[in-house]
């Protein structure tokens, strides 16, 4: 697809086709807001859905996949598990600005709500996963993380004998395997959904469902904000990578542990000695292709269950939706990779918007719109060690 580069760019006017769905500005195609619907479920990882095509909580893969994300068996020293850091007391995040990390490390970004992951095809902020399957053993096992050893954390489940009745009548193994528990935790995570909000019950039909300030914010999100731009379709994300010039969080830099943790994983991801030692931002998505250009650059998260996520952005710089819209409104901020290297890669697609104060107020009701009651869950007893000694006539 072209961009329409013929038609002159203003922050007040988006020059648009519509084809089939599929909007085109002048910073390239977008697509239409959306309510959401089921989410994907991949072929070789299959879980029972009700008839529309939802997971359903009672299936046994999944309720074997919410023991194990509650489980801190499934860490190095089994002290943490996937609920420490998303929990759904705080919007199925940790609530802190920065990540915590596992014990003697701290982790330098914002911890992202579970909620609609399911429907992602990149996670982390870098999208250096592709899968919830794969988002799982990277949690459990990074260094950062869970930093826990394949064959301990295996060898920990089937030392349960609860979990090798589970496994066997789920996945019809004799022990349980590490493959088949990612698979059951990500089963699981596919059930953390919302798709009954006011947003979405207006996008199918029901115009009481927004108000006249989450209708006007709206068509400023698809207007003069050009939100839509990088936040469309029915997550309200590109999954694309940008660099905004989101301000630096101070605990980045004041605190050793972080900093430390943060070269480490560097040098450990293959970074050249002479960036990962003098750098003093995160490069994000850098870290992942080795590529200048992508310095800066972070996935572009959706905009969905932000009533209950804050802190917002890769390092929870803002603390609430005003602070995050008068920063897209002064056009973002400096870009740190000038700062640090002398280029820059800030994207050119935040201008200043010129939103009034009625304005700023009507977008964050609309973006409120996007989240509906809280999602809150049940946590479950976890089951105990078997007898470590056979008796006679045991296998």
């Amino acid at each position: 697809m072209k961009r329409i580069s013929q038609i002159p760019f203003s922050p007040f006017l988006i020059a648009v086709l519509f084809i089939g769905g599929m909007q085109f500005s002048v910073n390239g195609p977008f697509r239409d807001l959306a309510a959401l619907g089921p989410p994907p479920i991949p072929a070789d990882n299959q879980q029972m859905v009700d008839a529309d095509g939802f997971p359903i909580a009672t299936d046994p893969k999944v309720e074997l996949g919410k023991i194990l994300f509650y489980d801190n068996r499934l860490s190095g020293d089994a002290s943490i598990s996937c609920a420490d850091c998303h929990s759904d007391e705080f919007g199925w995040t940790d609530g802190s600005d920065l990540c915590r990390g596992y014990a003697g490390t701290s982790h330098w970004r914002n911890c992202q709500t579970l909620i609609n992951s399911a429907y992602f095809a990149k996670l982390f902020w870098d999208g250096a996963s592709k899968s919830l399957e794969a988002q799982a053993v990277s949690a459990a096992s990074g260094g950062v993380s869970g930093n826990g050893e394949k064959d301990m954390m295996e060898e920990r489940l089937r030392q349960v004998p609860a979990y090798v009745e589970r496994f066997k009548a789920v996945f019809g193994t004799k022990w349980p395997n590490l493959a088949d528990a990612w698979r059951a935790i990500a089963a699981y995570e596919r059930t953390l959904i919302q798709t009954e909000t006011p947003f979405d019950r207006y996008m199918r039909g029901d115009k009481s469902a927004l108000s006249e300030d989450e209708i006007a914010g709206m068509a400023l999100f698809e207007g003069k904000a050009q939100c839509i731009q990088c936040h469309d379709g029915a997550l309200l994300t590109d999954e694309k990578y940008y660099n905004l010039g989101v301000p630096e969080n101070p605990a980045f830099a004041e605190d050793a542990s972080r900093q430390i943790t943060f070269r480490f994983e560097q040098y450990a991801k293959g970074v050249p000695e002479e960036i990962y030692r003098t750098t003093k931002t995160d490069l994000g998505l850098y870290y992942v292709t080795k590529r200048p250009e992508d310095m800066g650059k972070f996935r572009t998260p959706m905009l969905r269950y932000l009533l209950y996520s804050a802190p917002y952005m890769h390092n929870g710089a803002f603390y609430t939706l005003e602070e995050v819209v008068a920063f897209y409104n002064e056009g973002g901020g400096e870009d740190q990779i000038t700062r640090n290297f002398g280029f820059g890669t800030k994207t050119d697609q935040i201008p200043a918007l010129g939103l009034t104060q009625t304005e700023q107020r009507q977008l964050v009701a609309f973006l409120e719109s996007t989240s509906g009651e809280e999602i809150r869950s049940e946590r479950p007893v976890l089951p105990e060690y078997g007898s470590m000694i056979l008796e006679e006539g045991d296998e």
